[in-house]
């Protein structure tokens, strides 16, 4: 483990939840748009996409050290990645009754997209403070570093 193992830790969580901050800022935007995606010569609403995390894998040396027996298995983290964007397949388009839109049926109804606007205030309120949470994290990592530098004045 080096001396900035916790600080790249730290930065690959604070870039995991930038890209879960912007994939909600783009369900938002999308929030109203009728025509996300062709599929079979029709458009379909936009669907809710989500992000999901997987441990980042750790380095050689560090793998080696654990066959070699120097580091205990699992004793230290490697940070996180995002290991994919997906869309949300289980959530139905919401129905609403407008018989002018252009995208509206026979029956006056448009699909619109299954994205709900509480539901991503939450989930960006939960990155923003994770976010948070790994700056300050980041920013103690730092101080220790320093004091450490100190220690051989």
């Amino acid at each position: 483990m080096t001396m900035f193992h916790s600080l790249n830790t730290s930065a690959s969580a604070l870039t995991a939840q930038r890209m879960r901050m912007d994939v909600i800022s783009s369900n938002m935007a999308n929030i109203e748009t009728t025509r996300g995606k062709m599929v079979d010569g029709e458009w379909q609403p936009y669907r809710r996409k989500s992000v999901t995390f997987q441990p980042r894998e750790g380095q050689f040396s560090s793998m080696l050290n654990v066959a070699k027996g120097k580091q205990i298995k699992g004793s230290a983290g490697y940070g996180v990645k995002v290991s994919n964007i997906k869309e949300d397949t289980e959530t139905p388009f919401k129905l609403a009754f407008n018989p002018s839109h252009p995208d509206a049926d026979e029956d006056g109804y448009v699909e619109m997209p299954n994205v709900d606007p509480l539901r991503e205030m939450i989930d960006l309120m939960s990155a923003t403070r994770s976010y948070e949470a790994n700056v300050t994290v980041l920013n103690a990592n730092k101080s220790m570093l320093m004091k450490a530098l100190e220690i051989g004045k």
